[in-house]
């Protein structure tokens, strides 16, 4: 690394703070300076790299697209700086572990699940964040994600939780038992979509379904869905695992299953965990483990 020709660290602070608060105030106050002087930061910046950071045309500062990339790199690289120190340091020890996932997921297996965790665990305080948005995880403030895919996202390590398929079920009472061929032949029948942007949305989005299925359809959110379709109101997309009891008492029926072997993967940053991390991957290992074996 050219450590001469560096930029000055206080110029790229400056920086970093006020792409992340967007006022060259509110970057002073987190930095305890004026705004004077972040301002004069930013232009022994831009002097420095010979680049135009931030767009002063308007009433409010504003990034350029030179300004922006520089900023995701730095919010990442400080972030990753000041995660690793809270571990080294043990600062971050008593901070809650900050957990994401899905709607669907929280609510057909990993909500049951936690009072399990919490027995073993009393002094380990969780903050379950439950979005269909795929956080971003390079600010340190999510400690884990819990993800349906492949398992590949970029720049982050992952490990299957469990590998299911999407299916697509409804209950004997709305659709009898006649068989179905395409997808089309259901399009008569009520859906029960998620609102959010799901996992099984995302399904039928990449099957060129989603659209297809706007009209006459039920959006609801995805921890009712199987309530929903249990009730007869209508068809929905769902993981395997979190319907395969109900297919099997036959409250609901198998009408198709995608090809796809994807599945929920623990998601966190690359390098070294902290303990309260360490011990709730670990119990969600075990944890599947129980449930596969009480099938």
């Amino acid at each position: 690394m050219d450590w001469i020709g560096f930029p000055p660290l206080s110029a790229l602070r400056a920086f970093a703070a006020l792409s992340e608060t967007g006022t060259a105030v509110a970057a002073g106050e987190k930095l305890n300076v004026s705004h004077a002087a972040i301002s004069q930061q930013i232009k022994t910046l831009e002097a420095h790299l010979g680049l135009t950071l931030v767009d002063r045309g308007g009433r409010r500062l504003s990034l350029t697209p030179d300004g922006q990339q520089l900023a995701d790199a730095l919010l990442k690289g400080f972030g990753d700086i000041s995660a690793t120190i809270d571990k080294l340091t043990g600062a971050d020890a008593n901070r809650p572990l900050h957990i994401s996932t899905t709607p669907m997921l929280a609510a057909a297996w990993l909500m049951p699940q936690l009072s399990c965790f919490h027995a073993a665990y009393p002094d380990i305080n969780l903050i379950l964040s439950t979005t269909p948005k795929v956080e971003a995880m390079d600010g340190g403030n999510i400690d884990v994600a819990l993800r349906y895919g492949m398992g590949n996202w970029p720049n982050l390590a992952s490990e299957p939780l469990f590998i299911s398929r999407m299916v697509v079920v409804a209950a004997p009472s709305l659709v009898g038992d006649q068989e179905f061929s395409s997808f089309d032949e259901l399009a008569d029948f009520p859906w029960l979509l998620d609102a959010g942007l799901s996992e099984a949305n995302s399904w039928l989005r990449g099957i060129g379904t989603l659209e297809k299925l706007s009209q006459g359809s039920i959006q609801l959110p995805g921890n009712l869905l199987l309530d929903g379709a249990r009730d007869g109101q209508g068809i929905a997309v769902t993981v395997h695992a979190f319907a395969e009891k109900d297919i099997q008492a036959g409250r609901l029926r198998l009408l198709f299953e995608s090809d796809a072997m994807k599945g929920y993967h623990i998601v966190t940053r690359p390098g070294v965990q902290r303990p309260a991390l360490q011990k709730f991957v670990r119990w969600l290992r075990r944890q599947v483990k129980t449930c596969e074996k009480a099938k």
